[in-house]
């Protein structure tokens, strides 16, 4: 089974996949709302707009691994939409690391960094980007979005 067809689940329980992006970048971000690095919901929400027409999905699940998301699906999505203007799909709750950890985040925590190192999430807001082929890059929570390395690894794997 590839990355993109391990089953995942909307907010509202429907089960889907990533295969919903076929032919697409997918930025993969494991968010959460009460993180002091919530501001880059505002970032992801820029990048979305800037390349969503060229080819680039983000998406967002949600992880209270870290003790520091809301409790209801309800209550995260208000908190995004209201409050960093997200449009872009913002999933079920999932956890990222543990016996309990998602298939999904099993698969693409095999992937290393920049540095070499594969493994854990360390904590909210790590990045993963997901090309139309099934490659993947990983960024650590202290990258922005935004960053160079981010931005010149998304263009690459944007769509010809």
């Amino acid at each position: 089974m590839s990355l993109r067809d391990i089953p995942i689940k909307t907010m509202e329980g429907t089960e889907t996949s990533l295969s919903e992006f076929d032919g697409k970048a997918v930025l993969v971000v494991n968010v959460a709302s009460r993180c002091g690095l919530a501001p880059q919901y505002e970032t992801l929400e820029k990048l979305q707009q800037k390349y969503g027409e060229r080819g680039l999905q983000v998406v967002g699940f949600p992880s209270n691994q870290f003790l520091q998301e809301l409790r209801s699906n309800d209550a995260i999505k208000d908190y995004c939409s209201l409050t960093w203007g997200v449009t872009f799909p913002i999933f079920d709750r999932v956890k990222v690391n543990g016996r309990h950890e998602h298939p999904l985040y099993t698969e693409l925590k095999k992937t290393p960094d920049d540095q070499g190192k594969a493994g854990k999430v360390e904590w909210n807001f790590e990045k993963f980007l997901v090309t139309p082929s099934g490659e993947v890059r990983r960024f650590r929570p202290k990258t922005v979005p935004d960053d160079p390395t981010v931005i010149a690894a998304i263009e690459e794997s944007l769509p010809a």
